[in-house]
């Protein structure tokens, strides 16, 4: 009987025994690392941005839409760094145990501990994540809400991109509400409109466990959507433009002559903005940066060139204005004009002969503005100009509008030190020079031209959307002044004669001005053809010529002749407006995927391929 007690005691003692080390064990042994587990079950705030408005255009065809896109984080004092753990998830992520060091010895971008491993999982990499995730204490797949426009690079320069706050706007009271890893308007309509269509960010608190995973959402407050949209684009007539250009350098500007409205604004080339969407590689930044035909430019507003013979409209103007000529006022053309002691030549050298200033509007006579140069002072012809909004920002919701170059003899004494000659005047007078426009200004001109003399702010928000009101001046110029205009410019594309006889249309009436903008002299061109050397196609218009309902400018950059190479697609931007006009929404999306069924690599080439070659007209 002694023996069993004493054995049970013995066992006892025994079992007492492992349990104080096991105690021992836990409380001291490994005390610091099940401290560190249990503080880790903890409450994470997480703040979702909102998901952004849609955009849409003028007939409400969506140009975008919303999608996920997954990002893999990790809390870096929760994640061992040994070389297993690394090894494993640096596969998962298709990325180099190296690169995964580098990024975990980064420090976080704000003050938690958490730092962004990859961003724009793909699906396969989420679901090995989810499925290992134990492996991982730490890691976790945040899903953000980013943008996917649907035609690829269509309206590129209008929608603009999103990318992350940049330091300027971290530090911005406008983005206090922002989370910091959400994606914001940076260019063009999503950045103009970055507030409207932003909305509000929500959050959830959650109580997580030591591996990261959930446990439970404490609280929960839902973000609020942003605003939708309607832009005053029509996406058949945009899409139209940038056909027309494909392959080209250069800009399309079509414009509600009566109301501001910017039914199209293209420029090429153009850029994808779904580059900026999951946020974009530095090699593909400087893929677009460094290209040396700048497709980050948008040439509708932020590029300035001589407006050659389109400017005759504002010559003729000032001159009738001013009384230097009348509506019967001739002159004669030989093909040339001696000013200074030096020939000047028409581009048609053999001379228009005696001609009056309709014909001289529709044939782009030459000597016929030289000769109203030689009776206009400078500083007259530059105050019409302004008045039709040359020289100034037009203030369009796009960013990064300049104002292109108005010259006067006192800026030439500012800022070259220089007296004005009355030669400078003569080249002023047919768009050469200094003088410098936008083709946006030249589509607002044209459009103030046939509107009855409204200088209208251009708009690319429809107004009951919250686009801006209705902002108008008038051009101080008479009725009976535009009417001549619009007669020459309408002869310049009705009459065979005229040189902007290629945008005749059988659809509807336009009436129109070519322009081709020297950009070397003849003698230096003739010394080996070279397309930089090329010069500028220039083509402003308007339809129907009676109660106009669109006003459009062509530039082409080095594309030659302004009848050869803008007028077409001036031709065509204002046949695809009459056409969706009269199309309904059905009809409307038939035919843009019918038009969008190729890539716009495919159109690109096709165009290049069939790409007019030497022209054969004039101005």
């Amino acid at each position: 009987m002694e023996r069993r007690i004493l054995v049970s005691s013995y066992l006892v003692l025994f079992v007492f025994a492992l349990l104080v080390l096991k105690l021992f064990n836990l409380q001291v042994i490994r005390g610091g690392e099940y401290k560190k587990v249990s503080d880790n079950n903890r409450l994470k705030i997480v703040r979702r941005p909102a998901p952004r408005g849609i955009i849409y255009d003028r007939n409400g065809m969506a140009f975008v839409s919303d999608m996920p896109f997954f990002d893999a984080s990790a809390v870096k004092k929760d994640l061992p760094e040994d070389w297993n753990t690394l090894f494993s998830l640096s596969s998962i992520l298709n990325i180099s145990t190296e690169t995964l060091k580098a990024v975990l010895n980064k420090r976080p971008v704000d003050n938690s501990d958490s730092v962004k491993l990859k961003e724009n999982l793909s699906f396969d990499e989420v679901a090995m994540l989810e499925a290992r995730k134990i492996e991982f204490p730490g890691l976790q797949v945040d899903v953000r809400t980013g943008r996917k426009y649907l035609y690829g690079a269509l309206a590129g320069h209008v929608l603009g991109y999103l990318n992350r706050l940049t330091p300027g706007q971290l530090k911005n009271d406008d983005f206090s509400d922002v989370p910091q890893e959400a994606f914001v308007g940076q260019y063009g309509a999503e950045k103009f409109y970055d507030g409207l269509l932003r909305g509000v960010a929500g959050g959830e608190i959650i109580e997580v466990d030591a591996m990261g995973r959930e446990i439970r959402v404490v609280s929960f407050e839902p973000s609020i959507k942003g605003k939708d949209i309607r832009l005053t684009i029509d996406m058949m007539t945009q899409l139209e433009a940038e056909r027309s250009l494909a392959g080209k350098t250069g800009a399309v500007v079509a414009v509600d002559p009566q109301t501001g409205e910017i039914l199209a604004l293209a420029s090429s080339p153009s850029f994808d903005p779904n580059l900026f969407s999951g946020g974009i590689s530095h090699d593909e930044w400087s893929s677009l940066a460094d290209n040396p035909d700048k497709p980050l430019l948008n040439r509708a507003i932020q590029s300035r060139y001589p407006p050659a013979s389109t400017f005759k409209v504002i010559t003729a103007i000032a001159a009738l204005e001013q009384g230097i000529i009348t509506e019967d006022t001739t002159f004669d053309c030989r093909g040339s004009l001696k000013i200074g002691g030096r020939d000047v030549g028409c581009w048609q050298k053999h001379g228009h002969g005696r001609i009056g200033l309709q014909r001289a509007l529709a044939e782009s006579c030459d000597v016929y503005f030289y000769e109203i140069g030689k009776r206009i002072n400078i500083n007259t012809l530059a105050d019409y100009a302004k008045r039709f909004g040359l020289g100034s920002t037009s203030g369009i919701d796009i960013n990064g509008e300049i104002t292109g170059l108005v010259p006067t003899s006192e800026w030439k004494e500012r800022t070259r030190h220089e007296k004005w000659y009355m030669g400078e005047t003569v080249s002023a007078s047919i768009g050469q020079g200094y003088l410098t426009a936008t083709p946006l200004q030249m589509a607002m001109l044209t459009a103030a031209v046939v509107n009855g003399g409204r200088l209208i702010k251009p708009s690319i928000l429809m107004r009951d959307e919250g686009g801006p009101s209705l902002n108008e001046e008038p051009v101080r110029v008479r009725a009976e002044t535009l009417d001549i205009i619009m007669r020459g410019m309408r002869g310049a594309v009705q009459e065979r004669s005229g040189t902007g006889w290629s945008a005749n249309s059988k659809l509807t009436s336009i009436g129109g001005k070519t322009g081709t903008a020297q950009v070397v002299g003849k003698d230096s061109f003739s010394k080996g053809y070279n397309k930089k050397f090329k010069d500028h196609a220039w083509f402003i218009s308007f339809a129907p010529v009676h109660n106009a309902e669109i006003a459009v400018a062509v530039f082409v950059e080095n594309g030659g002749f302004g009848g050869v190479a803008a007028a077409p697609i001036a031709k065509n931007v204002i046949e695809a407006y009459m056409k969706s006009k009269s199309d309904n929404e059905k009809l409307r999306l038939e035919k843009l995927k019918e038009m969008t069924e190729k890539s716009m690599p495919e159109i690109v080439n096709e165009a290049s391929a069939t790409e007019s070659s030497e022209p054969g007209s004039g101005d």
